[in-house]
This record gives structure tokens, sequence and C-alpha cells, in this order.
């Protein structure tokens, strides 16, 4: 077994966390308050760490001699804007909220505008490699929910029948985001379970 000290500190660390959870007994739950703690601390310094690689990741393309990246001189000053605000006006302060807001809002718009978009050309792509009935349903379901989404059957939306047709087709994206969030769970679950037995060792490099 590779770096069986590691594993071992990892699966009594687990254990403990998970019987301190499970049973709720004074000493097993402050060691298992001060275990989280650790792990909290831990994840704070190693997000530190990404945040200060990716830093340096921008300055060199900003400062390299040939093909210099210009596009990370705005996440740069954007970085430093909000480091500054941050320590100057704590970020319970409404204005860091704000700027916080308005920096992450764009981003998430644009991360679900490329999701979109790449989920777009996969399915174009599945229909020109297999056809078939699955493509059709696909793309009727498509439809439909952009219609939908769309708000042109919205006038329509006081008739009894089809008001309630509409509401559950409405409600079937809420459905599939909780099968996905399920579906995280689950493999968070699976992934904690497999570190806990030392199936899986992470750590071991």
């Amino acid at each position: 077994m590779r770096a069986p000290l590691s594993t071992a500190i990892a699966i009594a660390a687990g254990g403990l966390t998970l019987i301190g959870l499970l049973i709720p007994a004074d000493p097993l739950l402050s060691i298992r308050i001060r275990l989280v703690e650790w792990a909290v601390a831990l994840a704070g310094v190693a997000g530190l760490v990404a945040i200060l690689h990716l830093l340096s990741v921008h300055w060199r393309k900003l400062t390299a001699r040939r093909n210099k990246n210009f596009n990370s001189a705005f996440l740069l000053i954007a970085f430093i804007i909000t480091f500054i605000t941050g320590i100057l006006l704590k970020p319970s302060h409404p204005t860091m909220q704000k700027i916080v807001t308005h920096i992450q809002v764009p981003i998430e718009a644009s991360l679900m505008g490329v999701l979109a978009i790449s989920l777009t050309v996969a399915a174009i792509r599945l229909f020109q490699r297999r056809g078939g009935w699955m493509s059709v349903l696909f793309a009727i379901s498509a439809l439909v929910f952009l219609v939908i989404g769309s708000g042109f059957l919205s006038a329509s939306a006081n008739i009894p029948v089809l008001k309630d047709v509409l509401a559950a087709v409405i409600a079937l994206p809420i459905a599939g985001a909780r099968g996905i969030l399920l579906g995280v769970a689950l493999g968070s679950l699976t992934t904690g379970l497999r570190v806990l037995l030392g199936s899986d060792r992470p750590y071991s490099g």
C-alpha cells in the first residue's frame, strides 16, 4: 500500500468525522467540529494557493515577450480592485456585495451561454451521426421548451387544462436540476466512502 501513514490518517479523520455526525456525544462532537475546522482552514489555504497560481499565470501571459495576452490585464485589475475593496470595506459591506455580484453574474451568464452553445453543437452532431426516433423526440422536446420559455403561450395560460400542462412542463427542468444535484451528492458520497475505505488515495501523489 502506498503512503500507509497518509492512508491511516485519512481513514481515521474520516471515520471520526462520520461517527461524530452519527453519534452526538460530547467528545465525538468536539473532535468532529475540530476536524471540520481544520478541513475548512486547509481548503482556504488551498484556495489561496490556487488564486496565487492563477495570478502568476496571467502575469506571465501579460509580460511575455511574444504573444502577449492583454486580456489577462482585465483579470489582474479586477482582482486588485476586488481584493483592496474587500480589505477596506469587509466582505459583508453592501458596496462589496455589489462589486462581487457585478463580477460573478456576468461570469455565470457567460458560462451558461458557453454551456448552451456546447450542448447545441453536441445535439447537432448527434443528429448527424445517429438518426432515429430518439433524435426526433429530443428535437420535439427542445422545440417545446423553447416555445414555452419564449412566453409565446402565456396568453393561453388561463385555460384550465392547458394551464396544468404548462405548469407540469415548466416543472420538468426543476426535476432535472434536482436529479443533477442528487447525482452530485451520490458521487460525492461514493468518493468519500472510497477514500474512507482506502480504495482511492488522492493524497498519496
